[in-house]
């Protein structure tokens, strides 16, 4: 009954599916998800109900989720997104309106009780969150967890189309494993934080984008230019220039720029092997 579908995109355990999913994998019972969405400032999805278990990504505030069952403090859900399906936090979700009107777009920002910056911080919210506007006070935009510095947020539909820029912002985070926020980021969410900034869409796992990515480019390193995408068994960089790569990785424990020769001969060696792919928007 069950063909090949990847249980990273697969809402399905042997307990509960997505109706969608009747016919093709085994369940005692299916049912139409319910929408929800995520009102934390980042909530961690994991592979199991249980906060030992291994980070597989993040959701910002305001990403939708598709909810389809809850038990002892975790929801079972999809993200909208990319269509990763995991365990959140249920404290992590709320009603999926109203729809989130600006984004952040500094960094990281703050959430203040009100609009004074002397006042203690309610919560971190990072590059990419979603918020709802509900007001503006002076120089901050009011939304229903508080207040927050209005030049570091634009309208949501705002976009920032040059995503190597925004990946160069982001150099010194620290790599954390999942991890797809400001604070911490791995090879494949430094790629998929700086393409949703653009406006596009993006897988989230390195195989993923090496398979839907844009158009398949020959393995020719000579010909690389300004944002392209490099990408090797399990890890992924893009290009700053024609010979400079970025990329969040375990070497430095950080998103780093480098010369992409060193970068290829040093994986080749110590990690992932040779390139597998070259692709291009």
């Amino acid at each position: 009954m069950t063909d090949t579908l990847d249980p990273r995109l697969t809402p399905a355990r042997p307990d509960i599916a997505d109706s969608g999913l009747r016919g093709r994998v085994a369940a005692a019972r299916y049912v139409d998800g319910t929408p929800r969405r995520v009102v934390a400032p980042s909530a961690p999805l994991r592979r199991a109900p249980g906060p030992e278990a291994g980070l597989d990504t993040e959701a910002l505030q305001g990403d939708p989720v598709t909810l389809y069952a809850e038990a002892d403090g975790f929801a079972f859900v999809q993200l909208v997104r990319d269509g990763y399906v995991g365990y959140l936090p249920s404290a992590c979700l709320g009603p999926a309106e109203p729809e989130p009107t600006h984004r952040v777009t500094a960094l990281r920002t703050f959430l203040y009780p009100a609009p004074d910056l002397k006042r203690p911080v309610r919560a971190h919210l990072s590059l990419g969150a979603r918020l709802v506007v509900t007001g503006a006070a002076g120089a901050y935009l009011e939304t229903p967890g508080g207040f927050v510095f209005a030049d570091h947020c634009a309208p949501a539909a705002e976009c920032e189309p040059d995503y190597p820029a925004t990946a160069a912002r982001l150099i010194g985070t620290p790599y954390l494993w999942g991890g797809r926020t400001s604070l911490g980021l791995d090879c494949s969410g430094l790629v998929q934080l700086c393409l949703d900034a653009a406006g596009l869409p993006c897988p989230r796992d390195a195989d993923m984008q090496e398979r839907d990515l844009g158009q398949a480019l020959p393995l020719d390193l000579a010909g690389l230019r300004r944002g392209d995408f490099v990408f090797w068994r399990g890890h992924v960089g893009l290009m700053l220039d024609p010979g400079t790569l970025i990329h969040a990785n375990g070497h430095h424990m950080a998103v780093a720029a480098e010369p992409l020769d060193a970068a290829v001969a040093r994986i080749r060696a110590n990690s992932f092997g040779a390139v597998t792919g070259l692709r291009r928007l």
